[in-house]
């Protein structure tokens, strides 16, 4: 079920009806959170006779007009589509638990939702810096930072997800020395961006990353091999 690559020679920007550059053909424009509980299906060859699941962050759309659901994994955030990593994991789809029904193409209402909202919110400058959204996260993402090789850890819920210009999805952590208000929320200034900061390493999920806190040995395990790796 590899994604197939995509031909942009032909390809149309949605807003600006000029063709889409190689480049710029992947960049994010716009998200849309995932509050239904949907899943992405994936195996590994470790395990090839299961299937696994793992809740989706949200929907993005692309400039080339594809949408596809986004991912925490290992140290970055990529699309469901495009995982096809040989030791932890190949896309097979999505699942919704609600219908019990597995399915292949991103929701219409996902899409329709994707579509519009960049219409109308479609950014007024160049900047690449320019904030163009922020969502919370709600499946409880965790960045691992480490400043001595994980002789030692520290586990950081994941406050929200900041989307720029340029396409950049960067992961917002509480920088508690900074924290002046409870509950921290979007665009609070005590954030800090997970993968610009020099000890991140990972994104865990929450029930993984309560394991670790927790010395559960299992998931220990699986985290020392995911470092000597």
């Amino acid at each position: 079920m590899d994604k197939k690559p995509v031909d942009t020679g032909n390809v149309i920007d949605m807003f600006t009806r000029k063709p889409v550059d190689d480049n710029s053909a992947s960049k994010i424009i716009r998200l849309a959170p995932e509050q239904d509980g949907l899943e992405m299906l994936y195996s590994n060859d470790a395990n090839p006779d299961k299937l696994f699941s793992m809740k989706i962050l949200c929907w993005a759309l692309m400039k080339n007009g594809e949408v596809d659901a986004l991912i925490p994994w290992l140290n970055k955030v990529v699309p469901a589509r495009e995982l096809n990593d040989p030791l932890n994991g190949h896309w097979e789809g999505y699942y919704d638990s609600y219908h019990d029904q597995a399915f292949f193409e991103p929701p219409f209402h996902k899409v329709t939702e994707l579509e519009t909202a960049a219409s109308y919110f479609n950014p007024p400058s160049d900047d690449a810096d320019l904030v163009i959204q922020e969502i919370t996260d709600g499946i409880g993402t965790h960045a691992v930072l480490t400043e001595d090789q994980f002789k030692s850890i520290i586990l950081v819920h994941v406050t929200s997800w900041r989307l720029y210009n340029d396409g950049r999805l960067l992961a917002m952590l509480a920088d508690e020395k900074k924290v002046d208000t409870t509950p921290v929320l979007t665009g609070d200034e005590c954030l800090f961006p997970a993968q610009e900061h020099q000890d991140f390493r990972y994104f865990f999920h929450h029930i993984i990353a309560n394991k670790i806190k927790h010395g559960d040995p299992e998931a220990i395990a699986a985290f020392s091999n995911l470092i000597e790796g």
